[in-house]
């Protein structure tokens, strides 16, 4: 029997792992221990030299590692595109969102705005600076402590208009998610893994990761409102 692997990723996509880490069990016989953290502390950990097997990022995260030497040159493996949605606190009103326009118009009109300290928060303020709001609603916005999701203050009234990748709202209790942001201003987050220099198992993580991209696993992906890469 192998040794079990660890893990170690961000929380967006904390549900999806256990679901493929479940089916990797049952297709391979072999484990493996993921732990979900904030996405900064997860690649702090990694290039520490923390003894991982296998981190779960994103993809521009896991090149950095890649770079720093933390992570094997040439192991990234892409396993999902995730989009961002919008959320309310259940029985609030809930706003038009279906045009760019649209979401400006409630980000204007939000007394709080709530966004996360991965990718997609990055990406949602560059978009505040674009429509020329940023000083005007700097006030009103709150960035989540880092592993605590954005829907978790929406659902405690803290934050009226939250950001954060579908996958960490959908599942989430006390909130009504209004839909993904339009096409035209989506922002789309690629999750990837890699292996971690410090491990003495690379053989078992690149048939795992080779099994986590593979078709096999693409229905669990979708079920967690992510798509393949």
């Amino acid at each position: 029997m192998t040794t079990p692997l660890t893990g170690i990723s961000s929380m967006a996509t904390r549900q999806l792992l256990g679901d493929l880490a479940a089916d990797w069990q049952r297709h391979s016989g072999g484990s493996v221990a993921i732990e979900s953290v904030g996405g900064v502390d997860a690649a702090k950990r990694v290039q520490a030299g923390e003894a991982f097997d296998v981190v779960f990022l994103a993809s521009d995260a896991i090149d950095k590692l890649a770079a720093a030497g933390a992570v094997v040159a040439g192991s990234r493996v892409d396993l999902v595109h995730s989009g961002v949605a919008v959320a309310v606190k259940a029985g609030a009103a809930r706003p038009a969102i279906d045009s760019e326009a649209a979401v400006r118009a409630a980000v204007l009109a939000a007394p709080t705005i709530g966004y996360s300290t991965g990718p997609s928060g990055v990406a949602l303020q560059r978009q505040f600076e674009r429509w020329g709001i940023a000083d005007e609603i700097k006030a009103r916005t709150v960035q989540a402590p880092p592993g605590v999701p954005v829907g978790a203050l929406v659902a405690k009234g803290e934050v009226a208009l939250g950001f954060q990748q579908l996958s960490e709202l959908m599942h989430l209790e006390g909130i009504a998610v209004l839909g993904p942001l339009p096409d035209a201003i989506q922002i789309t987050t690629t999750f990837s893994a890699g292996l971690c220099t410090a491990s003495k198992q690379a053989g078992e993580v690149r048939r795992m990761l080779a099994f986590m991209a593979s078709p096999e696993a693409a229905a669990a992906k979708r079920r967690q409102g992510m798509d393949p890469a």
